[in-house]
């Protein structure tokens, strides 16, 4: 798995927050996608790396700036109440 974060200027509320996610959802594969406007800062969780160039599209398409993307893989923890 892949967590890519995006730094995002002109995210302003909550509504900015869903106009992100929802076009990262409807353009990339992904698994999960949370913004923040407080902290300027989108998290994707992806089986692969997203597509920069794709990333950078879709954003400004949106109206936003992205200014930064950091990717780094890692492994999604299993909750067991079994210990399993």
């Amino acid at each position: 798995m892949t967590r890519t974060t995006l730094s995002i200027d002109g995210m302003m509320c909550g509504m900015c927050e869903s106009h992100i996610n929802d076009a990262i959802r409807n353009n990339l594969i992904i698994k999960k996608v949370l913004s923040s406007h407080k902290s300027g800062k989108t998290v994707i969780e992806s089986e692969e790396r997203p597509d920069e160039e794709k990333l950078k599209k879709v954003i400004a398409d949106t109206g936003y700036e992205l200014t930064e993307i950091a990717s780094e893989e890692f492994t999604k923890k299993r909750f067991s109440l079994f210990g399993g």
